[in-house]
């Protein structure tokens, strides 16, 4: 069997991946098809190096590419955030997912986040983008960045206990236990794809 770089199995698995992060990002299944669509559709190389740094990158450009889509909602959602109160100003440094989480729980833990702590979740934590990239990349300071990072953490962390975190913008009740078991980011990684 000759090699040609990639296989289709390979190509169906990122192009499924790049359509979760902006479905994530998005909440919207039209916008991020397309989104998804072409970005994988120029995903034609050769090397294994090359393969990885291009993965990298179409991530990248996935994340662009929605928030653009989305940049008046989430400007919405940013001003929420300015206002609303915060337990605590930073996110915990230990944090991580249950080892019991599935890609679902994970899924309708983060989509019942307001926009813009959902997004900066995603980019500061899920995708390790440096905050300047995140400011760069959401309009926005890095105060604001961090306090919508708490928000989110605090309601994801709610959320995947199978309770809602305080104050959150979506009505939800107040949070009375948080998930007991955890693990590492690359294990849900792993999960997730």
């Amino acid at each position: 069997m000759i090699e040609t770089g990639r296989n289709t199995e390979d190509i169906r698995k990122d192009a499924t991946d790049l359509y979760w992060l902006a479905f994530l990002l998005t909440e919207r299944q039209d916008l991020s098809i397309d989104i998804a669509a072409d970005t994988a559709a120029s995903s034609d190389y050769a090397s294994p190096f090359f393969a990885e740094w291009m993965r990298g990158w179409q991530r990248r450009l996935v994340i662009g590419r929605a928030l653009t889509a989305i940049h008046n909602e989430l400007a919405d959602s940013a001003r929420r955030t300015r206002v609303a109160h915060v337990n605590g100003s930073t996110a915990p440094s230990n944090w991580s997912l249950s080892s019991d989480t599935t890609k679902a729980d994970l899924q309708q833990a983060l989509l019942s986040i307001d926009l813009f702590p959902r997004a900066a979740l995603l980019l500061l934590v899920f995708e390790g983008m440096r905050m300047s990239d995140a400011a760069s990349l959401l309009d926005a300071d890095p105060a604001l960045i961090r306090k919508a990072q708490a928000i989110g953490l605090g309601e994801l962390t709610a959320n995947l206990a199978g309770q809602n975190a305080p104050g959150d913008h979506r009505g939800n009740k107040p949070v009375t236990a948080a998930p007991k078991k955890f693990c590492s980011w690359l294990r849900a990684t792993a999960l997730c794809h």
